[in-house]
């Protein structure tokens, strides 16, 4: 319960932030992601006459972070349908808390974004909610960079946590100062951010403070339960993360790809654990 407080906290700044720049369409978002989150758990829990323990927070933080990856316009109903799969399908169902092999939150994203096509279009200007482009779309359309300050302050469309590479960042700081979440993952994937980005030419800051990169490098990468469990495997974990970002950006069919980023990391947890696990020293008799 402890990090789960921490990740709450570490996700006040944004989570204010979209409230402000996004108003009742955050608000709404939020709390019916969050509801559902909690409720659907509590309810399996119920149904499967095991220990109902939503006291954790944990169901709270999973339905928090997917509000905070979804656009401001995507319909209630979405959200609250892909926070209960990423809850019952993604965690639930490989044991619960602890178990899981997913980040459920990106679970419940990647569900939103096959079984909803197009639900997440129209991405809104913050405050006065126009229809428009992302930084991304706008570069992967146009060719043309979103200013950086726009991009560090958070001036900008995106999903309702996303937009603020400013408020991430100090988020980011708590987690890492407190020990919640292991500094080498997001490391090691903005390193592979900017190896790329020098290899073909593209603009170091944009990618980095555009799109999900931070949100999802410092706030989900770094669950300790879908995460690999050395330190090394933590760098390759992270670095992949990142080429596989980049990969997307770049030549995939969707300008964004953090979330496929980390749930295909994912699926290589156990091996890279196995693979970078120290091996014991054999006993001298």
């Amino acid at each position: 319960m402890k990090m789960m407080k921490g990740m709450l906290i570490a996700l006040a700044p944004v989570t204010l932030f979209a409230l402000y720049s996004f108003r009742l369409n955050a608000l709404l978002l939020i709390l019916v992601s969050v509801a559902a989150a909690v409720a659907s758990e509590a309810l399996y829990q119920y149904l499967t006459k095991k220990p109902i323990k939503i006291k954790d927070l944990s169901a709270i933080v999973t339905g928090l972070l997917l509000a905070l990856t979804v656009s401001p316009s995507l319909p209630l109903y979405v959200v609250a349908a892909g926070a209960v799969f990423g809850i019952v399908i993604g965690k639930q169902l490989f044991g619960g808390y602890g178990k899981n092999i997913f980040n459920p939150a990106l679970f419940g994203r990647l569900f939103i974004i096959y079984a909803f096509p197009g639900t997440m279009d129209p991405w809104l200007t913050p405050v006065n909610g126009i229809a428009t482009a992302t930084p991304l779309q706008i570069l992967r359309s146009e060719g043309a960079l979103t200013p950086l300050p726009d991009l560090f302050l958070g001036t900008i469309p995106g999903s309702l946590g996303e937009t603020s590479a400013l408020l991430l960042l100090i988020g980011a700081a708590w987690l890492i100062y407190n020990r919640y979440a292991n500094w080498r993952i997001p490391l090691s994937c903005l390193a592979a951010v900017i190896i790329v980005c020098l290899l073909t030419g593209q603009n170091v800051l944009f990618h980095l403070l555009s799109g999900s990169l931070l949100l999802g490098a410092f706030f989900m990468a770094t669950d300790p339960i879908t995460s690999p469990k050395t330190q090394l495997g933590r760098y390759i974990f992270g670095f992949g993360v990142g080429l596989i970002i980049m990969a997307m950006r770049l030549w995939g069919w969707l300008p964004e790809g953090t979330t496929f980023a980390i749930i295909a990391m994912n699926l290589f947890v156990p091996l890279i654990t196995r693979y970078t696990r120290p091996k014991k020293k054999p006993q001298t008799v």
